[in-house]
């Protein structure tokens, strides 16, 4: 039997999470990113897991044959740094990261301090193109990993 994933869509509210975020600053700039990554997906955020403010879905199968749910792109606002899921890996996503400001990656993650230090426009691009990626995926597609449909 296979591990059921850990990390699933909830009905918590995502706008009562965000508000419910102690620092201003922070709270702030996830507001900001949720607004950006609506726009972006034309999705409404949903709360996956404890903390992933997620926007749409993403299914995804993978060569072992796991498969599963995912929010298309989402965010994490950590008090260390916010974390963006979905929003790099596809064709062009380096040169729109080397453009992007002040960030770190790792396992395909992007991590931002703070707004201010990123670009906004190359942020809302990333998104879009992320996103536009992501939508066109068929289950077991080489290096796709899935398929996205809405949420």
């Amino acid at each position: 039997m296979a591990a059921e994933n850990k990390t699933k869509a909830t009905t918590v509210s995502a706008q009562e999470y965000l508000d419910a975020i102690p620092e201003p600053a922070r709270r702030a700039d996830a507001r900001t990113l949720a607004e950006l990554m609506e726009k972006a997906t034309g999705e409404k955020a949903t709360l996956w897991g404890p903390s992933i403010v997620g926007f749409g879905t993403h299914h995804y199968v993978y060569d072992s044959g796991r498969e599963g749910d995912m929010p298309l792109i989402g965010f994490s606002p950590r008090k260390p740094a916010t974390v963006l899921y979905g929003t790099a890996g596809f064709p062009g996503a380096g040169e729109l990261l080397a453009k992007l400001g002040k960030h770190t990656t790792g396992k395909g993650c992007v991590y931002i301090k703070k707004l201010a230090d990123v670009d906004l426009a190359v942020l809302e691009q990333m998104c879009v193109q992320a996103v536009a990626v992501r939508r066109q995926l068929k289950p077991g597609t080489p290096k796709a990993r899935g398929k996205s449909t809405g949420s």
